[in-house]
């Protein structure tokens, strides 16, 4: 029954870890509610940013405090780890994408960024030899397909080169978010790992911005959010906790129990959130040819999800038949055939599956 139950482990894993990268996606949608409402206001994108990642460092360093018990010498096995997180998939990201909308629409900055799905396919290919199958293939295709229908991209569009390439350097941080998530040697807890990436990202745009690489203005006026007048903290704090802080820990927890390459494409239903708040708080209404982009996305997510199943149901059928423990499998079929309820998530695979003729041999 150890294998089943290992197996039953693993789909609950991966449950959770849709519901992770879903919550994710959705409170990383939310930063252009709050981002807007300041940038209106006269904050340059690099001041924005950094108030976003310092904030979010402080609330988190009790909480990572607890969490890593004194185990520094943890932390400093996964100092490289942290550094590349912070400077890259943190405070790199979202600089490099907010050059980019000054420079070019909003809708074709952010297609360009997500590309950055296709890159972790393309990483975990030449990485681990992992080649896309052809319905990752058809997913990726179709997600992307979708993703230009949401952002409504048609007619023609000027592209200003310089943004095109701030833009696919924000696909590049992207894809190392996802990448160095999925890092299982000698893993920090998800909190401690956020908490020790802000402070990085933090002091990364202060050196910047003390070296006048990047301009920081950030005027302490009341700012005009979701229609009220208010302070400017207000979308300060919504920016670090609701989208930061929380979006970070479960992107990272979900990236560790799904891979890098799926939790990226699930990652693409951030463009679909950011539209419906939107339009539930600006009042910016999505269009029929978003909506059916959506569904665009979400089909090929469940693409690439069904790809990745079938993917581990062919690893665990090919281990079996080289194992030793055939007796082992051989008392769960006969459990599966009895209709026990343990391994009850395992019926059609074990019954119907390449598993029993493993089995029977």
């Amino acid at each position: 029954m150890a294998a089943a139950r290992a197996a039953v482990s693993r789909t609950n894993a991966g449950g959770a870890g849709l519901m992770l990268a879903a919550v994710s996606a959705a409170t990383f949608g939310s930063s252009g509610v709050f981002g807007s409402s300041l940038i209106k206001a006269g904050w340059s994108p690099a001041a924005a940013v950094l108030a976003r990642v310092t904030l979010a460092a402080i609330v988190l360093t009790i909480p990572a405090l607890a969490q890593l018990r004194g185990q520094w010498a943890l932390l400093r096995r996964s100092a490289g780890a942290v550094v590349a997180f912070g400077v890259l998939a943190v405070a790199g990201a979202q600089l490099c994408y907010f050059n980019a909308i000054q420079r070019m629409p909003v809708g074709v900055a952010l297609l360009l960024e997500y590309l950055g799905t296709v890159l972790v396919v393309g990483w975990v290919w030449l990485r681990h030899g992992q080649r896309p199958r052809r319905l990752t293939i058809i997913g990726g295709i179709a997600a992307l397909a979708g993703l230009v229908m949401v952002l409504n991209l048609v007619g023609s569009t000027s592209v200003n080169p310089i943004g095109v390439i701030w833009a696919l350097l924000a696909a590049v941080g992207l894809a190392s978010y996802f990448v160095l998530s999925a890092a299982n040697e000698d893993p920090l807890p998800p909190v401690v790992m956020t908490c020790a990436a802000m402070f990085v990202a933090a002091a990364t745009l202060a050196l910047l911005g003390l070296l006048q690489v990047i301009p920081m203005v950030a005027p302490m006026t009341d700012v005009t959010f979701v229609g009220h007048r208010m302070s400017w903290a207000v979308p300060i704090a919504g920016l670090a906790v609701i989208a930061a802080v929380i979006p970070y820990i479960a992107g990272i927890s979900a990236t560790r129990r799904l891979g890098a390459k799926l939790a990226s494409f699930i990652g693409l239903a951030e463009v679909l959130f950011a539209i419906v708040f939107a339009w539930l708080l600006l009042g910016q209404l999505p269009s029929y040819l978003q909506f059916i982009g959506g569904g665009w996305i979400i089909a090929g997510v469940a693409m690439v999800r069904l790809d990745e199943m079938r993917g581990e149901a062919g690893e665990s059928a090919g281990g079996l038949a080289s194992t030793e423990n055939l007796a082992q499998w051989r008392q769960d079929l006969a459990w599966a055939e009895n209709g026990a309820e343990e391994i009850a998530p395992l019926g059609d695979a074990v019954q119907h599956g390449p598993y029993r003729e493993a089995v029977r041999r």
